[in-house]
């Protein structure tokens, strides 16, 4: 029988023909349910593989769930697969444009959708070589590291590493004040069951982090916008919302704002600790873009020392999404009572995930990946905002780094409709609106610099955008 399916090095071929063979008849009901596979014997004799190929193939299968084993007797089906529904495959464009949108379109677009819209860097930005050195040298550790269970507050010299980072940036943190994580999105989502309850009052920045407004209402508390500034929160609005709303926390980013690329200034930074203090409020600081930033902003934890104010981070970002780490850094007490947390919730992070940060952290190489990165950015930034200006887009700040630009869409265009239009081209854009508390950025849009370098994405902007205004 010909084989010249099989790949070069023989196995992998061959065994993926015989269970698309094996798949097909069952789909055809050839074998329905309940039906005996041919032995391994007799299904290796007539495709002309070994016996050993079918019976990883029939073990595979077994794993999918399509065939059981029955030991002494063969393999038998067990299901009937259902039938692929085209309309169940990629996001649904009746979605409302809520904080949701974006996440959702992004992460159930295919591979071949063009995601300007995401909060992430394309592929082929990342390490890929350092992290495959990495998962090497990982997959050379204890055994434990690779079955076990992590230790509640996580991997030692990667808290290790982290407190000398940070004293760099002025926090001062020793290791037993860092409770690593699995996501900067569990440290958020773990410190809003500790500190606040159904009803409670939470600031944030309008606009602001989408996935900060989901996780709120999944908590089930008032949400409370401050305008934002080039220099960060209008203060004046702040102190007002604080005196009228009473809030328990606020969460903001540090370093570079997310969407809009400001950078908070020392003056009001001073102002918004003098205010939460008297207040009694709680910052949540997340940093997870502060490696991305060419000159170093001032860190509200710096300011404060821990007391008030709570760090936390992610290299989600800058490394991989694909084996997340993410840390909580605060004063004793609220550690200790994340650790409980943590344990009642997830029991423990991952000691693989850790271990891969702490190899990809401890030499030279993210320093250097880091350097090429806000070069590339930068250069990138530059090329974008021009070919966006010749769309008539522009951006409410030149930003001092990172991956966005924030900006407004010409005069009567509505962002959803054009992200709407958009999106059923393949193509993920991140309106305005997802960002904003008061609803009122219906006319902004972030863009993913990074993600931009296709010419597909401005041309189908630019359609998208003709026909909104056609529509409005």
């Amino acid at each position: 029988m010909d084989i010249s399916t099989t790949s070069a090095g023989g196995q992998p071929g061959q065994l993926e023909r015989v269970m698309a063979a094996m798949r097909r008849r069952i789909s055809a009901r050839a074998l329905p349910p309940g039906a005996k596979l041919p032995s391994i014997r007799g299904c290796a004799k007539t495709m002309g593989v070994s016996t050993s190929t079918v019976a990883e193939a029939y073990g595979r299968l077994v794993a999918e769930g399509a065939v059981q084993a029955r030991p002494g007797s063969g393999f038998y089906v067990t299901r009937a697969p259902q039938p692929l529904a085209l309309a169940e495959i990629g996001p649904r464009l009746e979605r409302a444009v809520d904080p949701f949108w974006v996440s959702r379109q992004s992460l159930e677009a295919g591979r071949e959708a063009l995601k300007p819209g995401c909060g992430w860097l394309p592929a082929d930005w990342m390490p890929e070589a350092d992290l495959r050195r990495a998962l090497r040298e990982v997959a050379r550790a204890e055994t434990a590291v690779l079955t076990d269970y992590g230790t509640p507050l996580g991997h030692a010299p990667l808290r290790q590493l982290l407190s000398r980072r940070m004293e760099a940036q002025g926090v001062v943190a020793p290791p037993a004040q860092i409770l690593l994580t699995e996501s900067g999105t569990q440290a958020i989502d773990m410190l809003l069951r500790l500190l606040v309850e159904p009803g409670d009052t939470v600031m944030v920045d309008d606009p602001c982090y989408f996935n900060f407004l989901a996780l709120l209402r999944a908590h089930r508390v008032e949400i409370v916008g401050v305008p934002m500034t080039p220099a960060g929160p209008d203060v004046e609005a702040f102190a007002a919302a604080v005196a009228s709303h009473r809030p328990r926390l606020y969460i903001t980013n540090a370093a570079i704002h997310n969407p809009t690329g400001a950078v908070l200034s020392p003056a009001i930074a001073h102002r918004l600790l003098a205010l939460c203090e008297a207040a009694g409020v709680t910052v949540i600081e997340d940093d997870i873009f502060g490696d991305f930033e060419e000159e170093a902003a001032p860190r509200l934890a710096a300011l404060d020392g821990l007391s008030r104010v709570i760090r936390i981070g992610s290299f989600s970002k800058t490394l991989t999404a694909a084996a997340r780490c993410g840390y909580v850094v605060a004063r004793p007490e609220w550690i200790a009572a994340l650790v409980d947390l943590k344990i009642a919730t997830s029991f423990g992070g991952s000691p693989v995930a850790a271990e891969l940060t702490h190899a990809l952290l401890r030499d030279g190489s993210y320093r250097r990946h880091l350097n090429g990165l806000r070069e590339r950015l930068a250069r990138t930034t530059a090329d974008v905002r021009a070919r966006l200006g010749a769309l008539g887009i522009h951006p409410w700040i030149e930003p001092r780094g990172g991956l966005f630009l924030w900006c407004a869409l010409p005069d009567g265009i509505d962002a959803a409709a054009v992200a709407r239009r958009a999106m059923a081209q393949d193509v993920v854009l991140a309106p305005g609106n997802v960002f904003s508390v008061s609803q009122s950025a219906g006319g902004m849009m972030r863009f993913n610099v990074a993600q931009c370098g296709d010419p597909r994405v401005l041309s189908v902007l630019a359609r998208a955008m003709e026909g909104a205004a056609a529509e409005g």
